[in-house]
């Protein structure tokens, strides 16, 4: 039984949009080409003319703000009567977006048509079904993102290597952190000199006239010192969202002179309310 659509004119022009996820184009049944070969046969059984075919690859269906495709779509709704995707959730994976897309159809009369579902969107009924499966896929992309969360805040918690730049002092090696011995020795003289007395501006200026200069050739300043003297990472420990925890690579300042550091800079902050020791303790062991 085909979807109940309502009442089209003689010949309804259908906007054929399709989109496959980075991690769906592998998954049979989800490839641009097999949502196209499959619309393009219903649109034939159908009667139905092919007014365009618009295919967003790589994106999600949670936003539209990278999908060119889709917006192209939409600022060329005088070619078209329907939109007609395989599935639901293949135009968006967001409720509040597909009812604001719902909303736009209804105010141009419009349609929207989903093979599977078959579902007719001209009654209140139909609208309110739409919405229910829309809301359970929102439910299901939810969950899938919290999912893949946890296992990053798994990871992190037990000191597992997470995606980015190694910081200057060391680099990765079997997807773990590992001491650069030149860069390393520039890091424990930042440290040792902070103690000593030396100002971050003084540290800074010290190392350019010397001619030691950042990984990427640039010179150092207040800042990039800074953000060395207050990286746990260098004392063995790892940040990520809120985690702090002792992770298994070399450390190349011990714990105590991180936090005489960490003790030092608060001490020198004029505002109150910046004065936060950022010190480890063996809570975080």
């Amino acid at each position: 039984m085909g979807p109940l659509i309502g009442r089209w004119s003689p010949v309804t022009r259908a906007a054929i949009y399709i989109r496959v996820s980075t991690e769906e184009q592998a998954e049979e049944g989800y490839s641009l080409e097999a949502q196209r070969d499959r619309l393009i046969a219903y649109c034939e059984a159908q009667g139905w003319e092919v007014a365009d075919i618009y295919a967003d690859k790589g994106h999600t269906g949670r936003k539209i703000s990278n999908r060119d495709e889709y917006k192209r779509m939409m600022a060329e709704k005088d070619k078209w009567d329907n939109i007609l995707v395989l599935k639901m959730d293949r135009i968006h994976r967001n409720s509040k977006n597909f009812m604001i897309m719902m909303e736009d159809l209804e105010r141009w009369d419009k349609k929207f048509t989903s093979m599977q579902e078959e579902l007719d969107t001209s009654t209140s009924i139909g609208r309110f079904v739409v919405d229910m499966i829309q809301r359970i896929a929102q439910l299901e992309s939810e969950q899938i993102g919290e999912r893949t969360y946890m296992g990053m805040a798994q990871k992190a918690e037990s000191g597992g290597l997470l995606g980015f730049n190694p910081p200057f002092g060391y680099g990765i090696e079997n997807k773990d952190l590992v001491v650069k011995d030149g860069e390393a020795e520039v890091v424990r003289e930042m440290f040792s000199s902070y103690l000593s007395g030396m100002s971050m501006n003084d540290i800074a200026r010290s190392l350019n006239e010397r001619g030691i200069f950042t990984r990427r050739g640039a010179r150092w300043t207040l800042y990039s010192v800074r953000q060395i003297l207050h990286n746990p990472a260098y004392a063995g420990y790892r940040r990520w969202d809120g985690y702090l925890v002792r992770s298994g690579h070399a450390y190349i300042i011990d714990i105590d002179s991180y936090n005489a550091v960490q003790q030092l800079a608060a001490s020198k902050t004029r505002d109150p309310r910046k004065r936060r020791k950022r010190v480890l303790t063996p809570d975080h062991a």
